[in-house]
């Protein structure tokens, strides 16, 4: 059997997929050497490749597709990431200072230990992303990537983007008003109404009066179905009194994010 000329041929077809769309000579230097500073690597196709402490630095990376590719480590300093695919890639420990994430999907992607100094990620993909560090944003934008989380579902996701706001900004008053919301959805009532009464509080020393009525709306929603069912009047519907004061909330927490 002849096994090196069936794995050359296989290497030659998946290196052609990966050339797809970007510089061949500086693919093959990516692939071989894992050192392409400066590369031209549009629109390469990556996908799942083993990129660990890949020297990258100011890559032109735009639309390529990096899905799962493992980037542990990885030198990313002023790449471009524009409209790139690294959904579910390993960053762990990677570089990205100075990247440009225009449209970047980073969806599900695994972050632990990356640095973002001089990073704006506000167009760029988040849902699901996970280990994301305090430093990769502000307390607005991770609020905002909360508010998303929880349009969507997913609570857990949601809190933890909530948790780095307020880690940031501990006198951040949306972040107690959009945790209190998440908290309320999966059934946290006494944890939400404390979140909330400190929102208010905030909201009043700001001298925010949309952020205090939300904020007692809330309170007054929340304390109308317990009573109700204290009296044995039956549960309110719960998901209909959340609906009614989420809508007031991202009315009022949605142009502070810029959604």
């Amino acid at each position: 059997m002849k096994i090196r000329p069936f794995l050359v041929a296989l290497g030659l077809t998946t290196f052609a997929g990966a050339a797809h769309g970007a510089n061949f000579e500086d693919l093959t230097q990516l692939l071989s050497t894992k050192k392409c500073p400066l590369c031209d690597l549009r629109g390469a196709g990556l996908v799942m490749v083993n990129l660990t402490r890949a020297d990258l630095t100011g890559a032109d990376l735009s639309g390529a597709n990096l899905s799962g590719a493992d980037l542990t480590g990885a030198n990313l300093s002023g790449a471009n990431l524009t409209s790139a695919s690294l959904n579910g890639a390993n960053l762990s420990g990677a570089n990205l200072n100075g990247a440009i994430t225009d449209g970047t999907d980073f969806r599900e992607a695994y972050f632990d230990r990356a640095t973002f100094i001089n990073t704006n990620l506000e167009t760029a993909y988040m849902q699901g992303a996970q280990a994301v560090p305090n430093t990769a944003g502000t307390p607005q934008l991770f609020y905002g990537w909360g508010l998303l989380e929880t349009s969507k579902g997913n609570y857990q996701s949601a809190l933890k983007h909530y948790d780095r706001a307020l880690a940031l900004d501990p006198e951040f008053a949306p972040g107690y008003l959009g945790r209190g919301l998440t908290l309320l959805k999966i059934g946290n009532e006494a944890s939400a109404k404390q979140n909330v009464e400190y929102a208010q509080l905030l909201f009043e020393e700001n001298q925010d009066e949309v952020g205090v009525k939300t904020s007692e709306q809330f309170l007054e929603d929340l304390a109308s179905m317990q009573e109700a069912r204290r009296q044995g009047a039956g549960n309110p519907q719960l998901d209909a009194i959340v609906r009614g004061v989420a809508s007031m909330a991202f009315k009022y927490l949605l142009p502070l994010v810029g959604l």
